[in-house]
């Protein structure tokens, strides 16, 4: 059974309709799939928002004093339509009841919308809440996986940042030592992608000329340094010029720097 096929079968997971083998393979699936763990998590954060949240009900008084109300009303409107404008005199003298009614409707009106508009703010302020939670969830995911053993999940863990539109200290430190200390170079590769996003933070600047300094892969040195053009990093000159001078540096990395060096000095 594939990740699609597990993360199709979580609503039946959690409505119990799955027999004792599917259940017990989505349990063992879950142990070793990190994802699909995620998503497990998130349909329960979602389904609990719905079960706690509150249908605001008018009390029976309000009810009957709406409703007292709006029949006072009709009738006072059905006695202005019966006045005979013969005996009053006057085709005016209806005016006054009729700004009343309009003014009742307009405060009906404007409590209606009242209503709808403080739904709506319920509504966005739960959505909100659920999508911290979910952001919670995958941090918490994203930092785990960073420190597993297998190289594919650290990898796994370091894309996580996608799902990150701001900058995280916590998230960023983990990602800064994947860069400089993971022994694996695809590791260390993804996470410079990965830090790329947040190439104009001055922390995230101050990692990259780290990293230049003590990079030995020219893969990574590569990435490194078209990172430190985009963001026309100055201080990122000098550890350049060294790898130059150094021996140990490989063609194409040196043939990279003499291009992009003038574009930053």
């Amino acid at each position: 059974m594939n990740n699609e096929h597990f993360v199709a079968s979580i609503p039946d997971y959690l409505d119990g309709r799955l027999n004792s083998d599917e259940h017990r393979a989505f349990e063992q699936h879950l142990k070793d799939c990190p994802s699909c763990a995620l998503e497990l998590e998130e349909y329960k954060a979602l389904l609990s928002a719905f079960e706690n949240e509150e249908t605001s009900i008018p009390s029976k008084k309000v009810k009957d004093n709406f409703l007292r109300l709006l029949e006072e009303e009709k009738n006072s409107l059905v006695k202005v339509v019966a006045i005979d404008t013969a005996k009053t005199g006057s085709n005016k003298s209806w005016l006054p009841r009729l700004i009343k009614i309009a003014a009742s409707v307009a405060l009906l009106i404007a409590a209606f919308s009242s209503g709808r508009y403080f739904q709506s703010e319920k509504a966005n302020a739960t959505i909100a809440q659920i999508e911290n939670e979910s952001l919670q969830i995958k941090q918490t995911a994203m930092l785990s996986l960073m420190e597993n053993q297998s190289a594919s999940k650290r990898i796994q863990g370091v894309q996580y940042i996608q799902d990150f539109d701001k900058l995280d200290t916590a998230i960023v430190n983990a990602l800064m030592d994947r860069m400089l200390h993971d022994e694996n170079t695809n590791v260390r590769l993804t996470a410079v992608e990965a830090l790329s996003k947040f190439v104009n933070s001055e922390l995230v600047k101050t990692a990259f000329i780290t990293a230049l300094s003590t990079e030995k892969d020219p893969s990574v040195q590569i990435a490194i340094i078209q990172q430190m053009v985009k963001s026309q990093e100055k201080k990122a000159v000098a550890p350049m010029k060294r790898l130059l001078e150094e021996e140990d540096t490989q063609p194409f990395v040196k043939d990279e720097i003499n291009q992009v060096l003038s574009e930053i000095i």
